[in-house]
């Protein structure tokens, strides 16, 4: 499975971005496609996934703010971010993963700048 992100950038606290993720392989029963992101200094955390079924979780702090979708039929995940505040600064990641495995799939990492 190969994944390929996009978006990311800079923006004001306050302001809003979307990721993008499409994922192309083979791919095929369940699964898990979601966002991971690192800060300078910290461990990679999960930030939000959304199941083949549908099934969604999010990190606490994002909650309310971040909003993950995904189209079946094309293999991709977005991620709306909104209110992002300064803490929200980090690499994020895709990730994929098939739930019979403990293999995880990661795209290039995008980097999101949140500034005062």
């Amino acid at each position: 499975v190969q994944l390929q992100a996009s978006g990311g950038g800079l923006v004001q606290a306050g302001g809003s971005l979307r990721l993008s993720c499409a994922a192309s392989g083979i791919i095929f029963g369940d699964n898990s496609m979601g966002w991971y992101r690192q800060a300078p200094g910290k461990e990679r955390e999960l930030v939000t996934d959304i199941l083949s079924g549908g099934s969604t979780e999010y990190k606490d702090s994002v909650k309310g703010r971040f909003t993950i979708s995904r189209d079946g039929a094309k293999n991709t995940v977005s991620l709306q971010m909104n209110s992002l505040k300064l803490e929200d600064t980090a690499v994020y990641y895709c990730n994929f993963r098939f739930l019979c495995s403990t293999q995880n799939y990661w795209g290039q990492g995008t980097l999101v700048t949140v500034s005062s």
